[in-house]
């Protein structure tokens, strides 16, 4: 009876063993795996190489009308090339009517352009007239500053935006300051430019639709 006592010791020592030949070849794989993914003090980084997306540029045409943010609407009149040094550089020549103004934009920097609306947007933008302006609080040197940035941002709706603020229902010039009704009409411009543009339609028909919308329909009425 003692010897199988002692047979049973020595089976639990032996797992006793094994348990911590386990645990140390455990630990020592971690260690390993540490080793690998922490750079030491003489090690450099591994850095890998983030393939960027293909960007797609717009290939815009002869005769193609763009809106370059801080002018409005234009046409491109003419694709030239020129060598600047030792550089070629393909530009557009696009002319803004309304400011009688031709810019000359290089493609690889057609970023600033962006095309005409489409027939949907325009939708949309008279959906944004025919809603109530929001006049905010703060100090109109403020606001002026908010509107002249959205009219120079280049994007339709926040264009729309501020003809929908800055929108009196009225002509009378009492009603508005100089600044106010220099900031209206401005955007205003710029808006109707693009609607001529897009429906292809008379600047007389295209400021119907817009006073229509605007509420502005009887004080046109009356001018004509």
């Amino acid at each position: 009876m003692p010897k199988k006592k002692k047979v049973k010791k020595v089976k639990k020592a032996k797992k006793v063993k094994l348990q911590k030949i386990s645990q140390k070849t455990r630990s020592s794989s971690k260690a390993l795996e540490r080793k690998n993914t922490i750079p030491g003090p003489d090690e450099k980084p591994e850095i890998k190489k983030i393939k960027k997306q293909p960007t797609e540029k717009k290939i815009y045409n002869l005769k193609d009308f763009v809106v370059y943010p801080k002018h409005g609407v234009g046409k491109i009149t003419a694709i030239e090339k020129a060598k600047i040094g030792e550089i070629d550089i393909q530009f557009y020549k696009i002319l803004v009517e309304k400011e009688k103004l031709t810019l000359t934009v290089p493609i690889n920097q057609q970023s600033k352009l962006r095309p005409i609306a489409s027939i949907n947007q325009i939708n949309k933008c008279i959906s944004i007239l025919k809603t109530k302006p929001k006049i905010k609080r703060t100090m109109w040197s403020r606001r002026a500053q908010e509107y002249d940035q959205k009219i120079n941002s280049g994007k339709i709706y926040e264009l729309a935006e501020v003809v929908k603020d800055l929108n009196k229902n009225t002509d009378i010039i009492a009603d508005q300051s100089y600044s106010e009704r220099q900031l209206f009409e401005k955007a205003y411009e710029r808006l109707k430019s693009e609607f001529e543009a897009v429906l292809k339609v008379s600047p007389e028909d295209v400021q119907k639709k817009m006073d229509k919308a605007l509420g502005r329909a009887n004080i046109s009425e009356s001018v004509e």
